[in-house]
């Protein structure tokens, strides 16, 4: 069955001068998702720190998408045998689509190796959008819901969808009459915003940030406690009266029967990259919070988003 997954994207990097202080020989990168998404961006990013500072001698990457991350996941524990190396990048919607039962697996049918960031949601908008204040868009909720149209890079019930579903139920408006167009990526969400199929992108600040910067799109809030260093211009929806604050966690997963030995190396590298000069410039460029838990802890805070998250997704419709 796994010989018939098609692969895209993937991507050798060559070997550099400092490779001789590397802990770790070779790091192949599975990205559950399609170019440009947030997945792709943290494993590429995570890489590149990893491979600039000579941590890891040699990193590949690897886009499988489908399923709302099910293909891969299912693909990584087929072929578990030969993925000693692989770690898979995921986040908190492998806890939301288990929930749903959009795959059957689970994050226990894995190997947890370290969660490392946190990033928080964002509402993003065109440049000519005329919604220039989240209170804009409330107005034009309040007057036709049906008429805002919300678009995300995963499917309904889903992180994307959850982040403005929650603001929307904040200012007392029902959360299921909310318009969510769901993309199979980030990138291709992206898109539906800028040809004007959405009115507005729900997403991560990390994948806006730098298309912002570029006078590409406007961030309308995000979902941050307080503005954050990478994005001070950016105001939060909790000062703007709503108390919607959300941070989706970003981390890496093994393969079913890795070692704890290769899970604690892997979490180690992952955890050392954190000093590095090369990580500070990729997590800055996308305005990651540094939020690392290796495997045990990794393993307790699933545990109990899995129980908030839940309790969240009923409270807003989407589980019985």
């Amino acid at each position: 069955m796994a010989a018939a997954i098609a692969f895209t994207g993937a991507l050798s990097v060559p070997l550099s001068a400092n490779a001789a202080q590397a802990q770790v020989d070779s790091i192949h990168f599975l990205v559950p998702g399609g170019a440009g998404g947030g997945w792709d961006g943290t494993a590429r990013g995570t890489g590149e720190a990893l491979k600039k500072s000579g941590l890891v001698k040699k990193v590949s990457f690897q886009n499988l998408s489908g399923g709302g991350g099910g293909k891969a996941i299912a693909y990584l524990i087929e072929t578990a045998e030969q993925q000693k190396n692989t770690l898979m990048v995921n986040s908190t919607p492998i806890v939301i689509r288990s929930l749903t039962g959009v795959f059957p697996q689970s994050f226990r049918d894995l190997t947890p190796v370290a969660g490392t960031i946190a990033d928080y949601g964002a509402l993003v908008v065109r440049n000519n959008s005329p919604y220039k204040h989240w209170n804009d868009v409330v107005a034009d909720f309040r007057e036709s819901p049906r008429n805002v149209k919300f678009a995300g890079g995963s499917t309904r019930g889903s992180m994307d969808h959850l982040v403005p579903a929650a603001a929307i139920k904040e200012e007392g408006f029902d959360p299921r009459s909310l318009r969510y167009i769901a993309y199979d990526a980030g990138g291709k969400a992206m898109a539906g915003l800028l040809s004007g199929e959405a009115d507005l992108l729900s997403t991560g600040l990390g994948e806006a940030l730098e298309m912002a910067k570029a006078g590409q799109v406007r961030i309308l809030a995000t979902t941050a406690p307080k503005r954050t260093p990478d994005a001070p211009n950016v105001p939060t929806l909790k000062e703007m009266g709503n108390n919607t604050v959300f941070a989706n966690w970003r981390g890496f997963f093994g393969a079913p029967g890795m070692s704890d030995s290769k899970r604690d190396e892997l979490a180690k590298v992952l955890g050392d990259m954190y000093d590095t000069e090369a990580w500070e410039t990729v997590r800055s460029r996308n305005g990651w919070v540094n939020d690392y838990k290796p495997a045990s802890e990794f393993v307790s805070f699933l545990e109990s988003q899995e129980e908030q998250v839940g309790s969240l997704m009923r409270e807003l419709g989407f589980l019985k």
